[in-house]
């Protein structure tokens, strides 16, 4: 199938971009999510077309329509999500709802030195592991159970940081980006220090966000 299951869960479609379960009074939806590991680089084309759809809107409001399309053209396209899949530092996860149905959300986990100087002033732990990219579809919306699949997908890639003995988990949130915070937070996360994201020339400004993983100390 060019993929290997990590987790299959009955739980809720997405929540929206980075959300998880906010909206509790919400009608209860029985459609089931898979969360699985992707290994066949056939995928990166979904993926990527997942990546397009979803990306937009974690940008802030006044980011330039025209950064945003170039970023996803230099930096979620097929070849790029091809090259992650081979890339045996990282590890991409999607969500379906069927085993064999369309990516509804991705997740980009990368294990080891963090690139950028601003994160590695606040995350000195080691190993590391980030949450590059996790998003869901936005049409996905059924909300009201106690698993979404942001919340599986962000589960299974702290179980994969975990099979690399990472001694913490980090990301980076935009700023302006209030409900993917009050996710991370639900998940584990607190706030580590801020950095930088550059959005095609355009400098936007992240929180660092950190989790601690079993057996070692906080950052």
């Amino acid at each position: 199938m060019g993929w290997n299951s990590v987790i299959p869960i009955t739980m809720d479609t997405a929540t929206g971009v980075l959300a998880a379960a906010d909206d509790e009074e919400q009608a209860v939806s029985t459609t089931p999510t898979f969360v699985q590991r992707v290994t066949d680089p056939a995928l990166a084309a979904d993926i990527a077309d997942v990546a397009a759809a979803t990306f937009p809107l974690a940008c802030p409001p006044d980011s330039s329509p025209d950064d945003i399309a170039a970023y996803i053209a230099d930096n979620l396209n097929a070849d790029t999500m091809r090259g992650h899949i081979l890339d045996t530092d990282s590890d991409v996860l999607i969500a379906r709802e069927s085993p064999d149905g369309p990516p509804v959300g991705y997740c980009l986990v990368r294990h080891g030195e963090p690139a950028d100087s601003d994160v590695q002033t606040v995350i000195t732990a080691r190993p590391a592991t980030e949450v590059s990219k996790m998003y869901v579809l936005p049409d996905h919306h059924t909300q009201g159970r106690p698993v979404s699949p942001s919340r599986a997908l962000m589960e299974a890639a702290i179980d994969l940081a975990r099979t690399r003995s990472a001694a913490i988990v980090w990301l980076g949130v935009n700023q302006e980006n209030l409900r993917a915070q009050r996710f991370y937070t639900k998940m584990g996360f607190t706030r580590a220090g801020v950095k930088t994201f550059d959005l095609n020339g355009s400098v936007e400004h992240d929180y660092i966000m950190s989790q601690a993983l079993d057996g070692h100390p906080k950052a």
